[in-house]
Parts: C-alpha cells; sequence; structure tokens
C-alpha cells in the first residue's frame, strides 16, 4: 500500500485533470484554487468512501472518522460556494467525469433549498443525535421501494433533505414529526400504524404516501405534494438523481453534518471535534 504523502501527491495529482485550466487572471485563478479544491476534497472523499465500503461495515455505527473529516471538509467548500452562486456555477462548471457531475448536482440542490425561506433559530432550539447506520438505512429504503415502487433514492433524498438522515431530532417550526418528517394527520392517514420517530415505519410511511400522491409516474407532483414548494422538489430530485447516478453520493451525503443559521451566523450542531447531542 501507498504511504500517506505519496497519496496525498496522486491525489492531487489526479484531481488537477479533472477540470479545464483558467487563464490566469487574478479572478479566474481564484475559480481555479476553489476548483481544484473542491476536486481534490471530493476525490479524497469517494477514495475513503470505497475504502469504508470495500473494508469497513457501513451497516454498524457511523462513518469512519477520515471519511466523517472528508466529508466535512466538502461540505463547507459547498456552503462558501454557495454565497454566491454566479461563481459557484463558474467553479463547478470547471469540473470534468464523476466529480462534476456530483459537485454541479449538490451545488444545484443546494442553491433550490436556499432559495426557501427559513428563520434564523437559536443553536439550542435544535435536538440533534447519531443517525442509523447507512446501509440500515438503505436496507429501510429498498424494503419500502420493493414494497410501494418509490425509488430508493428518492427516498434517501427526502430523508437527507428533511432531517439529514435522522440527525435533526426536533419537530419542525410547522410541528412535523420524525426522521421524514411527517405532520400528525397526514402521519395518521399513511403511517401504517407505525412509530413515527422510528425510521423503519417513517420511511415506509413516506414511500406510501409518495406512492398515493402519484409516485413513480409522477415524482414532481408526489413531492409537491409532500411539501408545497417547487424549490423542495428540485432539491431533492437533484440529490436524488445524483445518488442513483453513483452510490458514493449516497455516503458522502450521509456524512455530511447539521449546521444551522442563527442570529449570530452559521453554526454546526454534530459531527468532529464537538460533543455528542
Amino acid at each position: 500500500m501507498a504511504g500517506r504523502a505519496r497519496c496525498a501527491i496522486g491525489l492531487t495529482a489526479a484531481a488537477a485533470a479533472l477540470f479545464a485550466l483558467p487563464a490566469a487572471d487574478a479572478s479566474t485563478a481564484s475559480l481555479h484554487r476553489d476548483a481544484q479544491a473542491l476536486a481534490t476534497t471530493t476525490t479524497e472523499l469517494r477514495r475513503l468512501i470505497d475504502m469504508w465500503r470495500d473494508g469497513g461495515d457501513p451497516s454498524v455505527g457511523g462513518p469512519p472518522g477520515p471519511v466523517e473529516r472528508a466529508a466535512l471538509a466538502q461540505q463547507r467548500l459547498f456552503i462558501r460556494l454557495s454565497l454566491d452562486p454566479r461563481r459557484a456555477e463558474a467553479v463547478v462548471g470547471r469540473l470534468r467525469g464523476p466529480v462534476g457531475q456530483h459537485a454541479r448536482a449538490t451545488l444545484r440542490a443546494r442553491l433550490a433549498l436556499g432559495r426557501m425561506t427559513t428563520a434564523p433559530r437559536r443553536q439550542w432550539a435544535l435536538r440533534t443525535g447519531r443517525p442509523l447506520p447507512a446501509d440500515l438505512l438503505m436496507r429501510y429504503y429498498r424494503q419500502a421501494q420493493r414494497r410501494f415502487g418509490v425509488g430508493w433514492h428518492v427516498l434517501a433524498a427526502v430523508n437527507f433533505v428533511e432531517s439529514a438522515f435522522g440527525r435533526v431530532r426536533s419537530p419542525s417550526s410547522a410541528g412535523a414529526l420524525g426522521p421524514m418528517q411527517f405532520m400528525p394527520l397526514t402521519w395518521s392517514a399513511y403511517g401504517l400504524g407505525g412509530n413515527v420517530f422510528r425510521a423503519r415505519d417513517a420511511i415506509m410511511g413516506a414511500a406510501n404516501y409518495l406512492r398515493a400522491s402519484g409516485a413513480p409516474r409522477d415524482y414532481w407532483g408526489a413531492l409537491y405534494a409532500y411539501n408545497h414548494s417547487g424549490s423542495y422538489v428540485e432539491a431533492v430530485l437533484r440529490y436524488a438523481a445524483q445518488m442513483k447516478r453513483d452510490l458514493r453520493s449516497f455516503y458522502a451525503y450521509y456524512s455530511w453534518q447539521v449546521f444551522v443559521r442563527t442570529p449570530f451566523g452559521l453554526r454546526r450542531l454534530t459531527g468532529p471535534g464537538l460533543a455528542r447531542r
């Protein structure tokens, strides 16, 4: 096995091949640096995810430390890029291949969510916890897909957008509950008698509701019934398409953390270096 220093050099060289070299003026040099940082970080995260899946056990516990740290570095890059959408599009437009596909889908999903108006929250008002293991969640998505015909990737994307795969434990400001964020009356109609706070029951209930609302024939309409926002639907479908296209993206998004916008700025509530909540 190659040593760590040699591996880092190889990753940088590989990442350099993923984007087109720009002209050497100050503005494009900055775009180039950001594209290189995103390409290098994403390439490293993909490598670590492959190691986790091949040599680890994603059905037990959370992401290994190296995966979690690489995912956090990638997430922070996307957060920063999202502050300037036009510039961000120029950055991801320089990326090529699967890394470029992942970057464009992720950025555009984040920008769509950013168009949904949400008031800043007090940091301590949001309760968080550990998600179930990635492969256990995947088993539940696939069970729901077999029963209701709703794609696992769409259920995973809803779970990601609604609660960061179950990390967010608090009710929404509107009173929605559980990892798939059901309103109580909707849950009583579509929850199949389950517990809204249990991941398997909530995923089954979501698949039941989406099927009754038109999925898989009309995912857009079904998701709009789930949340009456075109931006929400766009984000879910972009994340879903990317996870279906490249399974590594599911494990990457699963390894992202919870950030909350507060009156004092953006705050991270979960992940490396923080006390478990």
